[in-house]
């Protein structure tokens, strides 16, 4: 692999097998920071101030919503690489022991997203569409980068248009009622089970799959190479500039197309539908125009082109900063701690969120609650990290996934 970027400091002690990542090594310690700020992120949608305070605050809170997910799924790419065998993908008895962890860690993520979903809040818990993303994306560990990208490319330019008119088909009638009646999902979880898994939930898996595939190309790379992140930066704010700056000029260019975006939300604000979910995140279908936004939660092409831009310059930023801070490399310390047990981090504050009940903080008055959040993940967490290896439930996958060693 090349030049190691710098010791390992206490807070980026292995977490392995995370279901966000596997074991960490000074190497991997920009990715342990890229997972503390997508944690920190996450806390900034769910319960920092509500981006309509403007100013620089509210540009932030605006910018956490949705890129968050997009770059945890990026990271759930490069995990599943990391779990299967990275630099070379791992054969044999050794590369059925590694599937048959990864599928138990999907099992177990989607268990507990459905877990913490009847907690009641009004986060929107992604872990179960992870875990369906893991077991979609393994066929594909052993492909190159190359392979990989062009595989990420091609579902992000065709899948937003399935997702569009499969959304469109499930709202006519009642087809969804019949679906979801025949999902023995749907009546073990209490939800639309596979529907909302694929199509209508805040996640569907045919939307986001771009996301870890993406990842695991990046996982493929050399990233103790700096001019291999100076170009992963380049392209991540290239593909930025594409996907927001294609939308602007498409709604701007396209006769009635602000207008359509607006409708489709029944009056929501269109003129930032081209980087803000300020337009609304649900849409009535019939309205075509509304491919044209590129609002984080839109579900379209690009909205993902320009979140999974910002994904893979933040992710290069990190490893760059980590190469970057040498012998300050410790002043990362607590946040590259909460991103190495991001999984107790992740479900630690929405059962937190349960039990305060910091639902939606009134705008400023949110800004103390999510400094506390932040503070007290990244206190806990450094402290932890100083004397466990693993997490609390990133013990308890560990242990789950010891099965798999029995496989031949």
């Amino acid at each position: 692999m090349g030049h190691v970027f710098a010791p390992a400091v206490p807070s980026a002690k292995p977490a392995d097998d995370s279901p966000f990542h596997a074991p960490s090594t000074g190497r991997m310690l920009g990715l342990d920071l890229a997972r503390g700020l997508a944690i920190l992120g996450m806390f900034a949608a769910h319960v920092g101030p509500d981006p309509s305070v403007g100013g620089p605050l509210g540009w932030v809170m605006e910018v956490a919503r949705g890129r968050s997910s997009a770059l945890f799924a990026l990271l759930a790419g490069f995990t599943l690489v990391l779990l299967t065998g990275r630099p070379q993908p791992r054969t044999g008895r050794g590369g059925r022991q590694a599937i048959g962890r990864v599928l138990i860690r999907a099992a177990v993520l989607m268990v507990l997203g459905y877990a913490l979903a009847l907690l009641d809040t009004d986060v929107d818990v992604i872990l179960s569409f992870y875990g369906l993303l893991f077991v979609l994306a393994l066929p594909l560990y052993r492909l190159s980068a190359r392979t990989l990208a062009l595989i990420a490319a091609s579902t992000a330019l065709v899948m937003p248009q399935v997702l569009y008119v499969l959304r469109a088909a499930a709202d006519v009638g009642d087809r969804s009622d019949v679906v979801v009646g025949l999902d023995p999902l749907a009546r073990l979880t209490g939800s639309d089970g596979l529907l909302e898994l694929f199509v209508t939930g805040e996640y569907p898996a045919l939307t986001w799959f771009s996301f870890i595939v993406a990842g695991m190309a990046v996982a493929r790379l050399d990233l103790t190479r700096r001019d291999v992140l100076t170009k992963l930066a380049g392209a991540g704010a290239a593909l930025a500039v594409i996907g927001y700056g294609g939308s602007w000029l498409a709604l701007h260019a396209v006769p009635g197309a602000l207008a359509g975006a607006s409708t489709a939300t029944d009056g929501g604000p269109a003129a930032s539908a081209w980087w803000s979910d300020a337009v609304g995140e649900e849409f009535a279908p019939g309205h075509p125009d509304w491919l044209l936004v590129a609002s984080p939660h839109s579900q379209t092409t690009w909205s993902i082109v320009g979140n999974l831009g910002v994904a893979l310059a933040v992710l290069a930023g990190c490893f760059l900063a980590v190469r970057l801070a040498g012998s300050r490399v410790r002043l990362l310390a607590p946040l590259a701690a909460v991103g190495s047990i991001s999984l107790t981090a992740y479900v630690a504050h929405i059962m937190a969120i349960r039990l305060l009940g910091t639902f939606d903080g009134d705008e400023w008055a949110a800004l103390p609650v999510l400094l506390g959040f932040a503070v007290a993940a990244m206190g806990s967490a450094l402290l932890w990290t100083r004397f466990f290896r693993r997490g609390p439930l990133e013990y308890l996958l560990y242990s789950a996934t010891k099965p798999a060693r029995w496989i031949t």
